[in-house]
């Protein structure tokens, strides 16, 4: 069984201020203090990582053991099934030190070359550490295809190249609140709620 999530304060261990706001709205329910690494100063950890949780986990754990308090991390990317789930968990690498997505948008376009199959999957995981070592984790997915060129100036990242499956515009072109409820941190954040959060 999960661990219960019972403490008064939690720190967001994001340096991604996009990232940080989404998740931190998912959070405002739970009247939980949100304290963000980013205005405590934590260094970001080096991500060294294979998948999207081990990397979550890793902020997390570094989060916590900086702290002493519970820690959330999250770790997401865009997986493209025709490069074989690139860029995964180097997505915001391809973005460079700045953090131009206009710039990773094109690195994908070019990767992906003219190939047919624009089928491709948001990924968010999430790790809740506590102090002591013990971690929970879940990971949520969407599904949707790549358009080209970019529409909408909406959200953050690769959302004005993604258009989740059953609808018509992407990430980029919806406002928050209509993004919020199909996105891929919404669907981990309501596994760990589930599993964390509510209940005994």
């Amino acid at each position: 069984m999960a661990r219960r999530f019972r403490e008064a304060k939690l720190v967001l261990a994001s340096h991604n201020r996009g990232k940080a706001a989404e998740i931190a709205d998912l959070l405002a329910p739970m009247d939980i203090e949100v304290l963000s690494a980013a205005d405590l100063g934590l260094p970001e950890p080096e991500e060294t990582g294979t998948t999207f949780i081990a990397n979550a986990e890793l902020k997390a754990r570094a989060a916590a053991e900086a702290t002493g308090l519970v820690a959330l991390a999250d770790d997401s990317g865009l997986a493209a099934l025709a490069l074989d789930g690139a860029p995964g968990i180097y997505s915001a690498r391809w973005a460079g030190p700045d953090r131009d997505f206009g710039h990773a948008m094109r690195e994908l376009e070019a990767a992906l070359g003219g190939h047919d199959d624009r089928r491709a999957q948001f990924v968010s995981a999430l790790a809740l550490a506590w102090p002591d070592g013990h971690v929970e984790a879940v990971e949520g997915r969407v599904d949707g295809i790549l358009v080209w060129p970019p529409r909408g100036d909406q959200g953050f990242g690769y959302d004005p190249m993604f258009q989740p499956v059953g609808h018509d515009r992407t990430f980029g072109e919806m406002p928050y609140a209509e993004k919020k409820p199909l996105s891929h941190r919404s669907l981990s954040f309501a596994r760990l709620l589930d599993a964390c959060f509510t209940g005994d």
